[in-house]
């Protein structure tokens, strides 16, 4: 099922007697209350209440998920090797999680995951953006895990640039999607685009992600279906 650009928007009344169970939830930091500095002193952990999604219960009233058909599910291809590379990644671990290389936060893994794909890429960590360890016992940054945290690293490093739903026709494979549920302007989920098909008004973006864990979850059905009334943006990876 493809939504153009105005079913997108205009199906919003025909989709809001649909009742979706959403559970927005907080993450404890690892190693309890603190967590060390670039300089290596211990100072309060930061406050990451507002994160990703809970995975929602499932609901017989949301219609079936679109998602492409079984031949066209190959890995994309992209021109970009470093951008080959994070595809690859990410469609390797969507459910086999890294945990040799990283920590995981369970249910709320959304950026932990992004975040990693990223440093497939070949971005390098730095003093905002970072994480150290393994499975459950490892340490980060604020913006490493939280999905508004990693829009204001985003915005303040200048390491992408910020797109609104309506320039969707600018989204690359390996950018970022941004998920703000209760339209509240923090961000509650973080993905990375894997499929763009289409053109124009039946231009259609799918992403893969942790947390409802997915590879190829179309953005219209979660904004207008799963979630109705969502929002969503992206963030575009030079």
């Amino acid at each position: 099922m493809a939504f153009t650009r105005s079913q997108r928007f205009g199906g919003l009344a025909l989709v809001g007697a649909l009742t979706v169970a959403v559970i927005t939830a907080g993450i404890v930091t690892a190693q309890g209350s603190s967590y060390p500095s670039a300089s290596g002193d211990t100072v309060a952990a930061p406050d990451i209440s507002k994160q990703a999604e809970e995975v929602p219960p499932a609901s017989p009233a949301v219609p079936e998920e679109p998602r492409p058909t079984p031949v066209d599910k190959g890995t994309p291809v992209s021109a970009d090797p470093a951008v080959q590379k994070q595809l690859t990644y990410a469609l390797a671990h969507w459910q086999n999680y890294n945990t040799a290389e990283y920590g995981v936060l369970g249910t709320t893994d959304c950026v932990n995951f992004a975040s990693q794909t990223l440093i497939e890429r070949g971005w390098e960590m730095d003093d905002q953006w970072w994480t150290s360890g393994t499975g459950s016992g490892f340490e980060f940054s604020s913006p490493w895990v939280s999905s508004t945290a990693f829009m204001r690293y985003l915005e303040s490093s200048g390491r992408a640039t910020a797109l609104t739903d309506e320039q969707r026709d600018q989204v690359k494979l390996g950018d970022i999607a941004q998920f703000d549920w209760d339209n509240s302007g923090d961000r509650d989920h973080t993905a990375i685009v894997s499929r763009i098909e289409g053109s124009g008004d039946n231009l259609q973006i799918y992403y893969a992600g942790h947390t409802d864990n997915t590879d190829y979850r179309s953005v219209d059905w979660a904004i207008t279906v799963n979630h109705p009334g969502a929002s969503v943006y992206y963030w575009s990876v030079p």
